[in-house]
Formats: C-alpha cells, structure tokens, sequence
C-alpha cells in the first residue's frame, strides 16, 4: 500500500470564491495534514494553480488569491490528480475551460495517474475526454448541464461517487469527502481511512452507490384543498391510506384529487405517499436504534423486508447502510431518552 503524491488542480487562483472553498479544502484536509501514525510517509500534497507559479500577491476584486510554487506542469508527474471545481461561468454560461490545463489534465492521465473530480470538476475532466464511455457522477443540480454538454459521458445523477478505476468522480459537498476518504481506503487501507474520518469526526464510509440525498416531492403548492389533506396524510403514515381515503378527506373525487396532486408534486398520489414514508423511515434510521421492523411498521412500509426492497430500489443501500451513516445522531438521541427516562423516575 502507498500514499504517493496528490496533485489538486485550483482552476481559479486569482479572485477564487469563497463558496468554492469547501470543494477545495476538502482534499487539503485528507491529504495535505500529515498522519505519521497511522501511515509514513503521508501523502504528499501539491496545490497546482493556472497561473504563473512562484507569482507575487496578486489582487482581487472578490475572493481569494492562491501562491504557490506549483504549476500545471506539476499535475504529470503526480500520481492522483484532483479538480476540486471549476468556474461557475463555464458550468453556467458554458465558458471554455483553459486550454493548458485540459492539456495538462490529458498529459497527467497519460503519465498513467489516477484521475479524481469533486462537484463540477467533472466538467474538467469531461472536456479533456477523459470521461468518454464512462460513468460519471457530479452535483445533481450540475448533471443534465453535464450530460447535454458531453453526451458520450453516461451520467448517473442519483450516487455519490463512482470509482471507475483510473478515474473516479463525486458528487458535490460531502460526497468529495466521502471519495477522498474512499481513496484512502483504497490506498492504505480500511484501518487508516477509518481512523482518519473518526478524527474528522465523519462517516467512516458511505458506499458510492448510495443516493444524493434530494429531498423527496415536497408539495409547493397554494392549493388549499391540498394543504390540509397532506399534512393530515403526513401524521398518518402508519395506517393503511389510499387515494380514496384522501380524495374523500378532501372531498373531491379521486379522479380530481389525483390530478391536483399531481400537477402540485410533479408525481401521482401513489409514489408522493411512497416518498413521504420513506422520508419517515430515513429519519428514524437517523434519530433512533429502533428495529428496522418497527422503522417498517412506523413509516407505513410495513415489514423489514418490504422497507429493504424500497430504500435499495429508491435510495441505493439498504436501510442497514444507511443508518450506520448517522451514529452521532443516533447516539444523542438516545442519551437525550435516557436522560429523559431518568428525569421521570426521579420526579416519580
């Protein structure tokens, strides 16, 4: 196993916004803080910007400015090359990228190293045809702008990341950490990438097929009629409903019912209520230790078996999975039960 050398490719290093900073600090965090205990040596990290290297201290109407003695001639001789992000403009406004680095990203592949994308660093790598044939993930918000762009990539919207070996590519925010921390995975192991994320205090590990965590068909809606018969719905997850039950609630006929929902969520009553209860089941999946048959029973899905079958077909993992991505939240749940049950049998 070995660390070997990271290059993160800062593709705006003069005026870089500050929104962009996230994307950019995660690979910092991972790979640029030295762990001598847990692997030496450590990675080692290179910031590479466009600009000329060794530059003064340039200024910026907005955001930062980055210095180092870094290039984009470092990124070949790297062994994983990282795009953080690109330039909103270019994602937007459909912007060229610059030439010397998509250049410089094709010379870094073909030196045989590990190519890496977070967020909208796909369409760096997309441009430089590195994601021709291949599956690819970016920000849900980015990937129809991504697809219609480059049609040869098959872009899969609903993971967090995909590895595809030599090239791997994330969706935005917390999922680049979740690849970053896969990498590390790979590279040195499940105990080191395990120790890091419990100093980070994440996640040890969110399987990459796991779905972007869209929220499900929230009505936005100033039907009135519909208002009160959802949020009725909502609180009566665990009982059998049907839409004649909610038509009748809302006096109308199911026919009319179903295309007012419809035309409100964008989907049939069917699936809103499918969605609301596993809506349901993930926050009890974060909240509590209850069994996985009373979170079934409790959303609405029923038995252990049927919630596996929905949260593998909608969400990507399997309820199991799922959970262990939130023990912090569980465990202050139940001190704060706990405490609450001591409270009471002392006023008792």
């Amino acid at each position: 196993m070995s660390a070997g050398s990271v290059a993160v490719v800062v593709t705006e290093d003069i005026g870089l916004p500050s929104w962009d900073l996230y994307e950019l600090s995660i690979p910092c965090t991972v790979f640029g803080k030295p762990q001598s205990d847990l692997a030496d040596p450590w990675y080692d990290l290179r910031l590479c910007g466009t600009g000329t290297p060794h530059a003064g201290d340039p200024q910026a109407d907005t955001g930062l400015a980055l210095r180092t003695r870094y290039g984009l001639d470092d990124l070949a001789g790297a062994d994983t090359v990282i795009v953080p992000s690109v330039p909103d403009a270019c994602v937007e406004e459909g912007e060229p990228l610059p030439a010397a680095l998509i250049a410089a990203l094709r010379d870094a592949y073909d030196a045989g190293a590990r190519m890496v994308s977070l967020c909208t660093g796909a369409f760096a790598l997309a441009e430089a045809g590195l994601l021709d044939g291949r599956r690819a993930t970016a920000h849900w918000m980015h990937t129809a702008q991504l697809a219609a762009r480059y049609p040869k990539v098959r872009v899969d919207d609903s993971v967090l990341y995909v590895d595809d070996g030599d090239v791997l590519t994330s969706a935005g925010l917390t999922a680049g950490l979740d690849l970053c921390l896969h990498l590390v995975r790979r590279d040195l192991g499940a105990h080191v990438a395990n120790q890091l994320a419990r100093r980070m205090v994440v996640p040890a590990h969110r399987p990459g097929g796991q779905a972007q965590f869209i929220e499900l068909s929230v009505p936005t809606t100033d039907d009135e009629g519909l208002g009160p018969v959802l949020d009725w719905a909502r609180a009566h997850l665990d009982h059998p409903l049907t839409v004649e039950d909610l038509a009748r609630r809302a006096a109308m006929s199911p026919r009319t019912f179903y295309r007012r929902l419809q035309a409100a969520t964008g989907t049939t009553p069917l699936q809103w209520l499918l969605n609301q209860r596993l809506g349901r089941a993930r926050v009890l999946l974060e909240s509590t230790d209850l069994p996985v048959e009373r979170v079934g029973e409790l959303s609405g899905l029923g038995t252990a078996n049927n919630l596996r079958h929905h949260f593998l077909r909608q969400i990507g993992v399997s309820p199991s999975d799922y959970r262990r991505s939130f023990p912090q939240s569980r465990a202050e749940s139940s001190c704060a039960s706990s405490i609450q049950r001591r409270r009471a049998g002392e006023k008792s």
